[in-house]
This record gives structure tokens, sequence and C-alpha cells, in this order.
């Protein structure tokens, strides 16, 4: 089913697909990434599709959507802070944040929603973009190889179950 629409998705417009589901998730597109990753990997594992290729823009996609975020708040930080500054749950993250650091951030990336939030209040707080990429990039890297990794080997039985209970 899901692999279906990647494939048509793919004949369609390439493999620049995977690097725009990952890019353009955190604005609204309705994929969940663990899905399309996991079906890429699976597609990729049956020599359906490139597995590298597929990898790249991946994870190229998801490192644009945590860099886009990251700038958002850089740049927009003051107006974005004013305009939640009374929201519990931002004040909430940003304690997360300022107590556990670095850990915290890393993590987060592994959160679904979270981990195109967390970008956004680390570019708010104010943190070096190179303590930014350092982190994120890392945890990005380290998400995608733990989730493609899982798809090529279980990938049919984990997308069978999600789709067939």
């Amino acid at each position: 089913m899901a692999s279906n629409t990647i494939l048509e998705l793919i004949n369609q417009y390439g493999y620049l697909i995977f690097y725009l589901a990952f890019t353009l998730g955190p604005f609204g597109i309705p994929i969940p990434n663990e899905i399309t990753i996991l079906t890429g990997a699976t597609l990729s594992h049956m020599e359906v599709i490139n597995s590298w290729m597929t990898y790249f823009c991946i994870l190229s996609g998801l490192l644009t959507a945590f860099t886009l975020a990251y700038l958002a708040g850089k740049f927009s930080g003051q107006k974005l802070k004013n305009r939640f500054q009374q929201n519990r749950h931002l004040q909430k993250a940003e304690q997360i944040l300022k107590k556990y650091g670095n850990m915290a951030m890393y993590i987060g990336m592994f959160i679904p929603v979270v981990r195109y939030i967390i970008p956004l209040l680390i570019g708010l707080s104010g943190t070096s973009y190179r303590r930014f990429a350092l982190i994120s990039y890392t945890s990005a890297l380290g998400w995608t190889l733990m989730f493609f990794s899982a798809g090529t080997y279980f990938g049919d039985h984990i997308l069978s179950n999600l789709f067939n209970p």
C-alpha cells in the first residue's frame, strides 16, 4: 500500500520525493517520516530503488528541515518569543533544553514532531550554528541510520504489521 504510493511518486518525481517529504515534513506535509524511511529502505533492500540515492535524499531532506527550522528561530527569534512567551509548553521545552543541554537536543531529535520543534527552539535560544549543527546533524545521522537499517532488515515485517494488523 505505502510502497505502491511511494513507487508511483518516484516514477513521477524521482528520488526528489524523499528529499521533499523530509524537508517539507515540519511545514504541514502529513507524511510520517518513520513510514517513509522504512518503506524507502524496504524498497531499496528489494532492489526496486537505489539504496544510496534513497538514503542520501532522506538524510539531506532531514538536514535541510532542521537547518530551516533553526534559521527561523535564529532570525525571527524575538518576534516568536514575544508571541509565545506565555505558552507553557514552550517554557517547559526551554527549561529542559537549559537543564539537559546537548543530551536534550540529541534525544529530542528521535521523537516524532519534537524533532522539528527542537531546532526552532535551539535557534530561539541563541545557540551558535556550530553547536546546533554538531548535535542535530549527528542525531539526524543516527536516526536515519537506525530507521534505514530497520527498514532494510525488518521492513517487510514492520510495514505489513502496520497496514495489516
